[in-house]
C-alpha cells in the first residue's frame, strides 16, 4: 500500500499542494527551504527585480550544481571501473609471467 499524503510547500510566499510519499517529506521540505534561501539572497542583492527573476536565477544555480554533482559521480564511477580494469590486467600479466 502506498504511503502518500498531502502537504503544502511554500516557495517564495506561494503555497503549492503536493501529494508525496511520506519518506520524501523531509527531502522536499529541505529543497523548498534551499530555494527560498537562494531567492532571499538574490532579493538582498538585486532590489529592482521581481520574484520570477529570483526564482529563475535560483533554479539556474541549483541546476548547475546538480549537473556538477552528476559529472563528479560519473567521473568517480568511471575511475572505479578503471581501477578494476587495471587490477584485472595486472593480475592477468602476473599469471602470464608465471607460465
Amino acid at each position: 500500500m502506498e504511503d502518500k499524503f498531502s502537504i503544502n510547500v511554500n516557495l517564495v510566499d506561494r503555497y503549492y499542494p503536493l501529494k508525496i510519499d511520506r519518506k520524501d517529506e523531509e527531502k522536499i521540505r529541505k529543497a523548498a527551504k534551499l530555494i527560498n534561501e537562494r531567492v532571499l539572497q538574490y532579493k538582498q542583492r538585486y532590489a529592482d527585480k521581481d520574484n520570477q527573476d529570483f526564482l529563475a536565477m535560483a533554479a539556474l544555480q541549483l541546476a548547475i550544481k546538480n549537473l556538477e554533482w552528476e559529472e563528479r559521480e560519473n567521473d568517480q564511477t568511471l575511475f572505479g571501473k578503471l581501477v578494476e580494469l587495471t587490477d584485472s590486467l595486472e593480475e592477468y600479466i602476473q599469471r602470464q609471467s608465471v607460465l
